[in-house]
């Protein structure tokens, strides 16, 4: 009947309809009296079976109806002989059979018991579930970025653009790789000069068609002086005459503001 520490739920709902023999259902209470969860699971069982048995609808007797009944009786009694009387037979032999009666109570045990088992089988395939979509997700995405960057980097129409410092020594560069039909574009500086905290660096894209410079990322260097701007949002379509760099204000600019730090002109695609 029990397990290494826990009676079944099917147990339970036994005995709580009072169906286990007697050596079970001693058993059963020895188990109870140790045990606190169990004695929660019979209370659960047992409300429910309760719930199940006042689902019958009762209908009260009419008022006066138990008096009328009773002074009918006895008026009959005095105005009848007793030879008259119908002789009174027995509903002994009319009682329901036991077996009949708890067939119902079973059949709502083993449909509780059923119901407790998948809800937590539910319960755990759901949760199993929502773990694996949500890893698949950050892995779908990773690839996705992985796959761009890839794109950007090996695309035959990407522009390869060398970024060095404007009228100094150039010490401080930048390589930039622009893909303009997807807005695509990786930069790499290096031995840049270290800023202030309310001072940044600004990376630009100079369209072709010569509408207003793009903003293209925010960057502050390392101690090294390296800093990188990898897939910034850029629209898609704009071809490239240069990219620029200037030094802004911390939270950046909508236009560049002089001087322009490092400069390159963007070659034809395919170039």
């Amino acid at each position: 009947m029990n397990d290494i520490r826990h009676i079944s739920q099917e147990d339970l709902a036994l005995h709580a309809m009072q169906v286990l023999s007697a050596e079970e259902s001693a058993a059963v209470r020895a188990h109870l009296d140790q045990c606190a969860q169990c004695r929660g699971d019979l209370a659960s069982l047992s409300g429910d079976l309760a719930l199940v048995a006042l689902g019958a609808d009762q209908q009260p007797l009419p008022a006066g109806a138990r008096e009328r009944f009773f002074a009918k009786i006895a008026t009959e009694a005095n105005m009848s002989p007793a030879a008259d009387r119908p002789s009174v037979v027995s509903i002994q032999s009319k009682r329901p059979n036991p077996a009949a009666v708890w067939v119902p109570w079973l059949a709502v045990a083993a449909l509780l018991v059923v119901s407790v088992t998948l809800g937590f089988e539910v319960q755990r395939l759901r949760l199993a579930l929502e773990a694996e979509t949500e890893a698949s997700g950050r892995q779908a995405a990773a690839h996705a970025r992985a796959q761009q960057v890839l794109d950007v980097l090996s695309a035959p129409a990407a522009q390869h653009v060398l970024l060095t410092a404007a009228k100094t020594p150039p010490q401080p560069s930048g390589r930039a790789v622009y893909l303009a039909s997807r807005g695509g574009l990786i930069f790499q500086g290096n031995n840049l000069a270290q800023l202030s905290e309310d001072k940044t660096y600004e990376l630009w894209v100079i369209p072709a068609s010569g509408a207003a410079p793009i903003p293209a990322g925010l960057f502050r260097p390392d101690a090294s002086g390296n800093a990188s701007v990898v897939l910034p949002p850029l629209p898609a379509g704009v071809p490239a005459k240069a990219l620029g760099v200037t030094i802004e204000k911390a939270g950046g600019s909508a236009t560049p503001t002089a001087p322009i730090i490092l400069a390159g002109a963007a070659p034809t695609a395919g170039e």
